[in-house]
């Protein structure tokens, strides 16, 4: 049971997140917030962005705020698995016998940056695939445990695709959210400019200590969610399923196929952090729509209409939510595709 005082000192624990991250970070007050949301929850992210705006800088400020271990990897076309995750070396004892020795690889850390994940090949990115969601890591049979809190935060540039390996579509699934970096307004980078003239380094300092993360991490499981958001929330997913019984008319005109359990899931957990940072008990709509574009734009998958049609996913995510449009009733019953 959440208590007054445990939701205002949620509260006031995020705003003091924010504020510190807000001295390194201009804007994308929302990639910023998807990250906070998605570490609390437990979630890994993808971050997505051309060249410069800010990706590899928010995780530095990240592992500041949360004061948390932080490695990183440059992800290249000749990086081995073994590069990731460790491997085991030969030692000689004072007998001169040869025993094996696990060195672990800097996945073994509180927050991993996945620095430009798509360079390296699928047989790399798939070292990353146990980590990201078992939270362990087995190499020659052994398993070793990864330390909690655990995160991998990996970027991406959209523009260069040549010589790149696109995620496979279960390691995108491992991502809890999709945040899409911008390019800075006018006046954003202005003051971008002025911060960096007199230091590249992060100045933010510690905000939330790991035991206070994964503390706000288990009072955000006890937030209730009301049957009938719970309901909505599924009918969202199961409506991206353009061959399912419940595929929405958009879903069924622009998609190949649509989310997994896991955006169900994901949903429902960030939105309760996302109404404890609000100051509620209880999970709204709106929460759920909001995180409906991070969650979703990169578990759905484009047909070729859409592609032709320059129809992007969070237009297709836009045009589903209106579908069902929770606040004018038409939330039940699900909706029904006309085959």
């Amino acid at each position: 049971m959440v208590t007054e005082e445990m939701l205002q000192q949620f509260k006031e624990k995020c705003e003091g997140i924010y504020k510190e991250l807000g001295k390194d970070m201009i804007g994308q007050q929302d990639v910023v917030e998807g990250c906070v949301i998605a570490m609390i929850a437990g979630g890994n992210v993808l971050l997505e962005g051309v060249p410069g705006v800010g990706k590899t800088r928010l995780v530095r400020s990240l592992g500041k705020v949360f004061n948390l271990p932080f490695s990183r990897i440059q992800f290249t076309p000749d990086l081995m698995p073994a590069d990731v995750t460790g491997t085991n070396i030969i030692e000689k004892d004072k007998e001169g016998n040869s025993t094996f020795r696990f060195q672990p690889g800097p996945v073994f850390t509180n927050i991993l940056l996945a620095d430009e994940i798509n360079r390296a090949t699928p047989k790399t990115q798939s070292a990353l695939l146990e980590a990201m969601q078992e939270h362990t890591v087995t190499v020659m049979g052994e398993s070793y445990k990864l330390e909690e809190p655990f995160f991998v935060l990996a970027t991406q540039n959209p523009i260069e695709q040549d010589g790149t390996y696109p995620l496979p579509e279960a390691q995108m699934d491992r991502f809890m959210f999709k945040l899409v970096i911008t390019y800075p307004n006018m006046d954003e980078l202005l003051e971008i400019v002025n911060i960096t003239q007199k230091t590249m380094e992060e100045i933010a300092e510690a905000a939330c200590s790991a035991k206070e993360l994964l503390l706000m991490r288990e009072t955000a499981k006890e937030i209730p969610v009301a049957e009938d958001v719970m309901k909505y929330t599924m009918k969202l997913v199961m409506a991206t399923q353009p061959s399912g019984e419940y595929a929405s008319e958009t879903s069924a005109k622009y998609l190949r196929y649509g989310a997994s359990p896991r955006a169900a899931q994901a949903l429902i957990t960030t939105a309760k952090v996302k109404a404890l940072m609000n100051g509620r008990y209880n999970v709204s709509y709106d929460d759920i729509n909001s995180l409906a574009y991070p969650v979703l734009r990169h578990r759905i998958k484009l047909n070729f209409e859409a592609v032709t049609g320059k129809v992007t996913a969070d237009k297709v995510i836009e045009d589903i939510i209106a579908e069902l449009n929770p606040k004018q009733g038409s939330v039940l019953p699900l909706l029904k595709h006309k085959k």
